[in-house]
């Protein structure tokens, strides 16, 4: 009987695009919290999510990580971990001041972003953030950078800047915006401002750029385009408006539960990605409901081969289980 019900089921082929999923900078930003609970041991304060993922806040949430909104939810002595968007020199300060101890879980390309902008504001040159208001990442630049950061997302916001001296006049970008993401925008700001200096193409976040370009490789030979990653996940948003302006039906979804067999319609061949923060258990996971309710052939598309690794911070690299966190306040 089961396997009649078996091929009554629709054939229905999946390609993973590659890469997909964590990328270094989450990978590392997870360690660190996993590794302050086993070294100075529960609970252990985390400001904001993590990395913008459900399944990763649950599961470290369920270890002993408190997630809060703001630094004055934690309290007197608690290990505070900032998390791999970025925080503002402010929350860094109001931290400091009431002695917390600190572990900074920022990925390396964004505090790399920081330290750019602020060089640049060194010498006088008026600030530009290509980025998404409101974002964590975007909201930890602006509170970076002395003396103000003029804010633009698209185009038309280039026209509307108002600069010191237009020759005097630089750029940095939100890294999970790619170069095809911030092509126009950077080329009107070269329009406006002739001398204006910005970052090289390689300094764009890698994960950003290979994720996209991943999506761009399987599109076109796809019926469906499903992005398994958090709905206020900046790069996961983008990876399905990705597939979606390529003209294939494309679905932001958070795990397969999320799955709306009906997205699917007729379709003969799948798609499937994971924004840089969606764990791969959660495609597993998908793959699994899809292989219930069809008959599945799933294949790996032929893709860019990540090996990048970032250094864990000294609180977390350099101590042994039952340490006790110092300030290291004079």
């Amino acid at each position: 009987m089961s396997s009649t019900l078996e091929k009554q089921k629709r054939q229905l082929d999946i390609i993973l695009a590659q890469p997909r999923g964590f990328c270094a900078g989450v990978e590392r930003a997870i360690e660190i919290v996993e590794q302050a609970l086993k070294i100075y041991g529960p609970p252990v304060y985390v400001r904001h999510e993590i990395v913008h993922n459900k399944r990763v806040v649950e599961t470290l949430r369920k270890k002993g990580a408190v997630f809060v909104r703001e630094v004055s939810d934690i309290p007197d002595g608690g290990v505070t971990i900032f998390s791999a968007h970025g925080i503002a020199e402010k929350v860094e300060n109001e931290a400091r001041l009431r002695s917390l101890p600190v572990i900074d879980a920022t990925c390396p390309l964004v505090s790399k972003v920081h330290k750019e902008g602020q060089a640049h504001a060194s010498k006088n040159r008026d600030v530009i953030l290509i980025g998404h208001e409101g974002h964590p990442e975007v909201e930890g630049t602006m509170g970076r950078i002395k003396g103000g950061v003029h804010l633009v997302t698209n185009v038309e916001d280039v026209s509307r800047l108002r600069v010191r001296d237009q020759n005097h006049v630089a750029y940095v970008t939100q890294t999970t915006l790619s170069v095809d993401d911030t092509r126009e925008i950077i080329e009107a700001l070269k329009m406006r401002f002739p001398s204006i200096i910005g970052p090289d193409v390689r300094d764009i976040c890698y994960a950003t750029q290979n994720r996209q370009q991943a999506v761009r490789n399987i599109v076109s030979e796809v019926d469906v385009m499903l992005v398994v990653g958090a709905q206020n996940s900046s790069n996961s948003n983008r990876l399905r408006e990705i597939g979606a302006e390529l003209g294939v039906p494309s679905y932001l979804i958070d795990d397969a539960d999320s799955l709306d067999l009906a997205m699917l319609g007729n379709a003969q061949t799948v798609g499937v990605s994971a924004g840089a923060s969606a764990p791969e258990e959660l495609l597993d996971e998908l793959i699994d409901k899809l292989r219930k309710n069809f008959d599945i052939k799933v294949r790996k598309f032929k893709g860019v081969e990540e090996n990048v690794q970032f250094k864990l911070p000294p609180e977390i690299r350099d101590v042994r289980p039952g340490t006790v966190f110092l300030t290291g306040t004079e």
